[in-house]
């Protein structure tokens, strides 16, 4: 077969077995993404290996090709959840954000670092860890916010309000880090990455608030098939090209900060259900599926302990750090640990930055082992968990113990009548 004839096998494959494990998810109660996410790794090297099959004789661009697509898939995602807001409801929640946001990374990036130095890690490496374990990728949270229609609740736009915050906080901790462990310059090439996010958020928001409604008004004129749409498209992948080129950052953000810009337009409700179609027929799906085909799950005897230890302090460095933000920020206890969770997911973020500390020789094999299994259990727990956790009683709280003082203190005399 040709490499055309078995990308369209390989993606007839895809497609029907993340439609089949998401119907059996949700029959069983839990989000479409998790059985999504399950179907990836069922398909994927761990188990059955599918590109490994004598039938796909182009594996390695086969490879390369779904995980571009399943890209394309995860910004359309965080345009519409984009899409779904407005700025004025983001601003009412910068507080719970940046509070989220950061406790959020700090907490398991100190956590990460710890555990790096019990395990006999040098300093720089336990370092990069604690790193790995800041980041997030809400991605996941939203698609299941969406199902749950909470994502314009008060902890849904906490929730992305706060990835926004971790992902800048993330990345600059990054660019901080191999800054001023590759020599004498690193002060300065810190303060050019901070002003190259302050420009992409100012070229961004400019663009977006004063020209980019021209162009749709424009775009809508023109005698040309579904033109607001394709504009909505390239807008989305220029803003993501910027984020990544311009602001150094994940180019999800920049695809979340496109939506916002749509969302202020009268053209809103006609592209919610236009890319809802393109994203949830083709692209979403490869995403998540693209997960568990692209990881392979080796665990050897030496790195099991380090990998259970890396998985359990992931996910309550970063449920708690994040939940404690908000709780900080006036969340009641059940809004705090909702999004808390919705937190956890580190998805191909945390890919995406361990990659960064294998090329750097940051992070040997053990650890990315490690780390690999850390990505694949968040990303997996945290659907479930959270959708879960939405369903707690609204008057739901953490009862803290309380001591209670004597409200009369003891006489010597009576300490002297229970001796005798």
């Amino acid at each position: 077969m040709t490499s055309f004839l078995q990308l369209s096998l390989l993606l007839i494959i895809i497609l029907v077995a993340a439609k089949l494990g998401g119907y059996a998810s949700i029959r069983l109660g839990q989000p479409s993404v998790l059985g999504e996410l399950l179907v990836g790794i069922l398909l994927g090297p761990s188990l059955l290996n599918l590109l490994g099959l004598p039938l796909f004789t182009e594996a390695e661009t086969l490879s390369h090709t779904i995980v571009e697509l399943g890209e394309i898939g995860v910004m359309l995602l965080m345009f519409l959840a984009g899409l779904e807001l407005h700025l004025n409801e983001l601003r009412g929640n910068v507080k719970v954000a940046g509070l989220a946001g950061v406790m959020g990374v700090v907490l398991p990036l100190a956590a990460g670092w710890i555990t790096g130095l019990a395990f006999g890690m040098e300093n720089e490496r336990a370092a990069f860890l604690g790193l790995v374990m800041g980041a997030t990728s809400v991605s996941i949270s939203a698609q299941t916010l969406i199902e749950l229609k909470a994502l314009k609740s008060r902890v849904g736009l906490g929730l992305l309000g706060a990835a926004v915050f971790d992902d800048i906080l993330v990345i600059f901790l990054l660019s901080l880090f191999f800054a001023f462990t590759s020599g004498a310059s690193g002060l300065l090439e810190v303060l050019i990455v901070l002003g190259r996010m302050v420009l992409f958020f100012g070229l961004a928001f400019v663009f977006g608030l004063w020209v980019l409604p021209r162009i749709i008004r424009l775009a809508r004129k023109l005698p040309i098939s579904q033109g607001v749409l394709t504009l909505a498209i390239v807008t989305i992948l220029g803003y993501g090209l910027a984020a990544e080129l311009v602001g150094q950052m994940a180019a999800i953000t920049g695809a979340f900060i496109a939506g916002l810009m749509f969302a202020r337009t009268p053209e809103k409700e006609a592209l919610d259900p236009r890319i809802s179609a393109l994203a949830y027929g083709l692209f979403v799906p490869i995403f998540f599926v693209s997960i568990g085909l692209k990881t392979e799950i080796v665990l050897q005897a030496e790195t099991i302990l380090l990998t259970l230890v890396v998985i359990v302090v992931a996910i309550l460095s970063k449920w708690i750090g994040a939940a404690g933000g908000a709780k900080l920020a006036g969340f009641n206890w059940r809004e705090s640990v909702q999004l808390g969770m919705g937190m956890v997911s580190r998805g191909e973020v945390g890919l995406i930055v361990a990659s960064a500390g294998v090329g750097a020789g940051m992070v040997s094999e053990t650890e990315f082992a490690a780390v690999v299994g850390m990505v694949i259990a968040s990303t997996l727990i945290t659907p479930p968990a959270l959708r879960a956790l939405f369903h707690l009683p609204q008057d739901w709280t953490i009862r803290l113990p309380r001591f209670k003082r004597n409200p009369q203190p003891i006489r010597k005399e009576e300490i002297k009548e229970e001796e005798e």
